[in-house]
C-alpha cells in the first residue's frame, strides 16, 4: 500500500497520510463522551436524532495538517472538522468533540462506535467504501511538479518525464513513485526524500529535475516565497491505465446511516453551492483548484 503523503505534523500523531487503498489497524480508545451505537441501524438508522439530542458528535482525526488536527492551544482545527462543525451546526448538534487516532485506524474505530463520523479528510475509494459509507468529497487534490526557475525542461507531467529522461524526487511511501512508474520512469530515475521540505531543497541544490506531490502540499511549501530558484508548475490529474486518478476527500459514515450521510451530503451541497465551502477551507490552503463537483459514487466505483 502507499500513502497519498502530506509530512506536516500536527501535536497529535498520525499516520504519513490517506493511502489509496488504506491499511486497516485496531487501536484501543477510550472517550470521556458516551457511546452512541448504531450497529444495528435499519430504514437508514437513528444517529442523527440521537447526535441532535446530546448536542455534541465526536469527530475521528488522524492529527494530520492541514486535514484536522488538535493546534498548540489544544484546540481541534483543520479543513475537515471546520467544515464538518458548519454542518452539523446547521443540522442541529451544535457541538464537536475531537477523537484523536492513528488514520489506520480510523474506519476500524467508526465501526465499533469509538466515535460518529470520520473527519480526515479521508481518499474516497471502493476499498473503503466497502467499508463505510461516504458523503460526497468537499475537496479533491491534483498532482504537480517543483521546478527549478524557468522550468528549463519543460516538465509539467509523468508523461513529460518519462519522455525527456529526466531524474525526480518524491516523499517516501507517495502514490507519486506508482503514477511515475506507470508512465514508463525507470526506477532510478526516482530519488526518495523523508518528506516533501528535503525535496524542495534537493531541488534547489541542483540534486534532480523535479520533485513530485500534490498541488496543495506543493503550494502549502512555497507560500513563504522563501524559495527563489524554483517554481511550480500548473496542477494535472495523472491518468492510468485509461482513468483518470482522483484523490478526493470526505467524511466516513457508520454502514446503515443513510439518513445521516443524506442529511449531511445536503448541507455540504448548499455550502458548496453558495461559495461558503470555499470560504471555509480556504485558510488552510485550499482554492478553487481543489474544489470538485465528484460524487461518492463515482468515486466508490
Amino acid at each position: 500500500m502507499s500513502y497519498q503523503q502530506h509530512t506536516h505534523r500536527a501535536t497529535t500523531p498520525g499516520l504519513t497520510r490517506r493511502g489509496l487503498l488504506g491499511a486497516l489497524g485496531l487501536t484501543a480508545l477510550a472517550t470521556g463522551c458516551s457511546r452512541v451505537s448504531t450497529a444495528d441501524a435499519t430504514d437508514g438508522g437513528n444517529l442523527l436524532e440521537r447526535l441532535r439530542e446530546q448536542g455534541t458528535v465526536r469527530l475521528g482525526i488522524a492529527g494530520e495538517i492541514p486535514f484536522a488536527y488538535i493546534d498548540r492551544d489544544g484546540r481541534l482545527t483543520g479543513e475537515a472538522p471546520t467544515v464538518a462543525k458548519a454542518i452539523f451546526t446547521r443540522l442541529g448538534v451544535p457541538h464537536t468533540q475531537p477523537v484523536p487516532i492513528d488514520f489506520g485506524s480510523l474506519i476500524p474505530g467508526l465501526r465499533s462506535n469509538q466515535f460518529d463520523v470520520i473527519a480526515a479528510g479521508m481518499f474516497i475509494n471502493p476499498t473503503r467504501c466497502a467499508q463505510v459509507l461516504f458523503s460526497d468529497p468537499d475537496y479533491q487534490v491534483q498532482e504537480a511538479l517543483i521546478v527549478p526557475r524557468g522550468n528549463p525542461k519543460k516538465l509539467r507531467t509523468y508523461a513529460d518525464i518519462a519522455r525527456t529522461g529526466a531524474s525526480m524526487g518524491v516523499a517516501t511511501g507517495g502514490i507519486e513513485i506508482q503514477y511515475a512508474k506507470s508512465y514508463g520512469v525507470p526506477s532510478g530515475k526516482i530519488a526518495i526524500y523523508n518528506d516533501q521540505l528535503s525535496g524542495l531543497e534537493g531541488i534547489e541544490a541542483g540534486r534532480m529535475d523535479c520533485f513530485a506531490g500534490t498541488s496543495l502540499t506543493l503550494r502549502n511549501l512555497l507560500a513563504t516565497g522563501s524559495h527563489p530558484k524554483v517554481e511550480m508548475t500548473e496542477p494535472f490529474i495523472p491518468v492510468v491505465g485509461g482513468k483518470k486518478q482522483y484523490g478526493a476527500g470526505g467524511y466516513g459514515f457508520r454502514p446503515g446511516e443513510t439518513r445521516l450521510r443524506d442529511a449531511f451530503n445536503s448541507q455540504l451541497h448548499r455550502l458548496r453551492d453558495s461559495g461558503e465551502l470555499l470560504r471555509l477551507i480556504r485558510p488552510f490552503g485550499f482554492t478553487e483548484t481543489e474544489s470538485t463537483t465528484l460524487t461518492a459514487r463515482e468515486l466508490c466505483g
